[in-house]
């Protein structure tokens, strides 16, 4: 999916977001400018640095979604982090450093997930043997007695016990019912049985680094930095065959994953592919007045200027350079404006895209067009209790015109209005659904019943929906 030109990017991007068109061909244009670099000689691929984004809109416009999907559709490291949880160093709160340490451990997963996939053929083939031992163990060969210390002193051989013959009997029998076992296991006929087996307990002694911003618990398990000084504990835990062979096929994958080489392929992606959506990023806008709780927002801006423009950061899997990380900002800006950032971190945002309100007629797209549209979920777990629903054109176009008007009247938060009437359209049947089995018809008498007396009150209204 590396490779996709702006146009298909947008054209994937259409399947789960409305409009927002000049929003779409910005970040498919970023992505796409990555994907050149990547192809270009080492040494000027290396000067070549993101054009990052700053989108403004209010909430509920698609700002989120459209940067979660660019990421899911290369499957790129990323996270969202609000600007306003930062503080300015010397105050208590998160550093924003802590955005790429978060952002490592989120390509941590991906990378350990896939690596997991690669070795689950093995992986379950070890962890079937390991179950083999404890539902059909092989006995143990018995020792061999010296009559007395002068024959070790001796070099003598002790004499061949009578219970060998014994044990190779009791071994070739085992041995048939452990294939017995095998066979059942196959063909998941013991799937319910209950086995007592031994499990790896984790280690939860963490170190904590004192860094400039204070204390930062950086997650370091003494296991991992002191590896086989610290013997692995072990527990036994009854539990189903089932379960056993899920816990036993993870422990032996975990074995077979070469940490280190994860550790490198985790920081080249967050490197290369990392992408950051800093929400909220019109909160820490406003000057510094020098009081009151806004006193660091200034300092926040400074402290996140590195990051954008390009520093080191440290985090326990090593030190991660931030200069090809692209980082999208979002923002209302309904008090302030992109220009209140200070003049250095608007210099590393140099694309800048105003996402539009959503209309009646967006909502409507809304509710029934993309492949996860709320139309579609819905309609999808009524089906689990065999009730097919069937939305009119006019309930639909009802229920986005109420959105719609709500939005107006109050708060306006975009598409996740369309969640709350939903839910209040719906929650009745949604309530009342396993004791029923029937197609039901929502259209537009059906909305109104259940809205009308609480848009009527708009006290109400203002709780309600």
């Amino acid at each position: 999916m590396h490779d996709l030109t702006p146009k298909e990017i947008v054209l994937e991007l259409d399947k789960y977001i409305i409009g927002q068109r000049e929003a779409k061909k910005a970040v498919a244009i970023a992505l796409r400018n990555r994907y050149r670099r990547k192809l270009l000689p080492p040494d000027l691929s290396e000067e070549i640095y993101p054009k990052n984004i700053i989108m403004i809109g209010s909430t509920g416009v698609g700002k989120t979604e459209i940067a979660r999907r660019l990421a899911k559709m290369v499957r790129a490291p990323f996270i969202k982090v609000e600007a306003s949880k930062f503080t300015e160093v010397g105050y208590v709160g998160r550093d924003v450093d802590s955005m790429i340490r978060d952002l490592v451990q989120t390509a941590m997963r991906m990378v350990r997930q896939e690596k997991m996939e690669e070795v689950e053929e093995k992986a379950a083939q070890l962890a079937e043997e390991r179950l083999l031992d404890y539902l059909a163990p092989l006995p143990s060969r018995p020792g061999r007695q010296l009559k007395n210390p002068w024959e070790l002193f001796m070099g003598q051989t002790p004499a061949r016990p009578a219970e060998d013959d014994d044990y190779r009997s009791d071994l070739q029998t085992a041995r048939q019912q452990r294939e017995i076992i095998r066979t059942k296991l196959a063909r998941q006929e013991l799937e319910e049985e209950i086995v007592e087996i031994e499990v790896e307990e984790k280690n939860n002694s963490f170190l904590e680094i004192i860094s400039a911003a204070g204390v930062e618990d950086m997650g370091i398990n003494l296991q991992d930095s002191l590896g086989a000084l610290i013997p692995k504990n072990t527990k036994k835990r009854k539990t189903t065959v089932q379960e056993a062979r899920r816990i036993l096929t993870n422990e032996e994958a975990n074995k077979l994953i070469d940490s280190d080489e994860a550790h490198r392929e985790a920081i080249r992606r967050v490197e290369e592919d990392g992408l950051v959506f800093l929400d909220e990023i019109d909160k820490i806008a406003g000057r510094d007045g020098g009081h009151g709780p806004d006193v660091s927002r200034g300092g926040v801006q400074r402290d996140i200027l590195p990051i954008v423009e390009g520093s080191t950061v440290v985090t326990k899997y090593g030190p991660v350079k931030t200069d090809h990380i692209l980082f999208i900002a979002a923002g209302a800006f309904h008090v302030s404006k992109p220009s209140d950032l200070i003049p250095e971190l608007q210099g590393r945002f140099p694309i800048r895209v105003e996402l539009e309100s959503l209309k009646k007629d967006d909502l409507v797209r809304i509710l029934t067009e993309p492949h996860n549209s709320l139309l579609k979920q819905y309609t999808a777990l009524l089906a689990t209790d065999r009730i097919k629903l069937d939305f009119t054109p006019a309930a639909i176009d009802y229920i986005a015109e109420i959105a719609y008007e709500v939005n107006a009247r109050t708060e306006n938060i975009g598409a996740r209005r369309l969640y709350t009437i939903m839910e209040k359209v719906l929650e009745d049947l949604l309530f009342d659904a396993p004791q029923q089995e029937s197609v039901i018809s929502i259209d537009q008498s059906y909305v109104a019943a259940r809205l009308d007396p609480i848009i009527k009150d708009e006290d109400l209204s203002r709780y309600i929906l």
